[in-house]
């Protein structure tokens, strides 16, 4: 079992290094895909290097879950790149899970995939969410679909992820490990 994390030009450095530096403490394979190239620089300029580059990424039957971290442009990079939109599709039409945090739930809105789901974003993000139900606190699992705030709930988003591909108590566990409270 692993996940895919996106990093494109422009990507939110907290959202991502967080996703997945917690992730892989608790023993999740996360691959890290470049958008164009294995470096990326996000959009507090922290050089990045990906584990592949889209080019040589296909999701298969061991994915289950995708992450699109938000930023700016990084979110606008992920939404253009055609391997995020087909990574997307495989996630929708196999059931397996879509996270989003920040801006990027914005991508899945645009796509009309949020109708009748709830989900949270970035403040002032909301009406790019389409048919969305606008969900309240750090992170919203609705379906196969979780989605969270922004920087700030990084943690919480990460730890849900946990959660979901391990199991609640490896979830607590990372939590009190890291000395993490939720406010």
């Amino acid at each position: 079992m692993w996940f895919t994390f996106f990093l494109a030009d422009g990507f939110e450095e907290i959202e991502a290094l967080t996703v997945v530096d917690l992730c892989r403490r608790s023993g999740i394979d996360v691959k890290t895909v470049g958008i164009g190239r294995e470096a990326i620089r996000g959009s507090h300029g922290i050089l990045v290097q990906a584990d592949v580059k889209d080019t040589d990424f296909a999701p298969d039957a061991e994915t289950e879950m995708i992450v699109l971290p938000g930023g700016m442009p990084g979110t606008k990079n992920l939404e253009a790149s055609d391997t995020v939109q087909k990574a997307i599709d495989f996630c929708v039409t196999n059931n397996k899970y879509v996270a989003a945090i920040c801006a990027a739930p914005s991508i899945l809105g645009h796509r009309g995939l949020l109708r009748g789901h709830k989900a949270l974003c970035y403040a002032g993000f909301e009406s790019q969410l389409e048919g969305a139900e606008i969900a309240y606190g750090t992170v919203c699992l609705s379906g196969s679909f979780l989605t969270s705030r922004g920087p700030g709930t990084a943690v919480d988003f990460s730890l849900k992820i946990v959660e979901i591909l391990k199991s609640r108590e490896i979830s607590e566990a990372l939590a009190s490990s890291l000395l993490y409270t939720s406010r």
